[in-house]
């Protein structure tokens, strides 16, 4: 599995495995049902710490992209629709734009949750 960590990033190391995993999610790269590799394993792989790693998961699970299995491990989830999936490669678009443009998380967000809160556009 490709996952460049640039350690020079101001990017933390968890957010570069986080969005390019989701990444590789919503463009079918990983598709539904691809088993991951461990944690201890990708974290080695990458010369990460475990809890690193352990985080981006989390994180991916909380999303609904992910699934842990207990013991048979991490997958992808199953059960997304063309919807979501479309959405978040526009999320994973507009994440990388902030990062490219040194916009902080926090504003990227607010400026999402404020386009969430305007009132729709009139129709056409």
């Amino acid at each position: 599995m490709l996952i460049p960590v640039d350690p020079a990033s101001p990017v933390p190391p968890y957010e570069q495995v986080r969005g390019q995993l989701a990444e590789q999610v919503g463009d079918g790269r990983l598709p539904v049902g691809t088993r991951l590799p461990p944690v201890r394993q990708l974290a080695a792989d990458l010369g990460l710490a475990v809890n690193t790693v352990a985080r981006a998961y989390r994180e991916l699970e909380a999303a609904g992209l992910l699934e842990t299995r207990g013991r048979h491990g991490t997958f992808v989830a199953p059960g997304r629709d063309d919807a979501v999936d479309r959405l978040q490669r526009a999320a994973v678009a507009y994440a990388a734009e902030a990062i490219r443009l040194g916009v902080p998380s926090d504003t990227a967000l607010s400026l999402v949750r404020a386009a969430l809160a305007a009132p729709p556009p009139p129709p056409r």
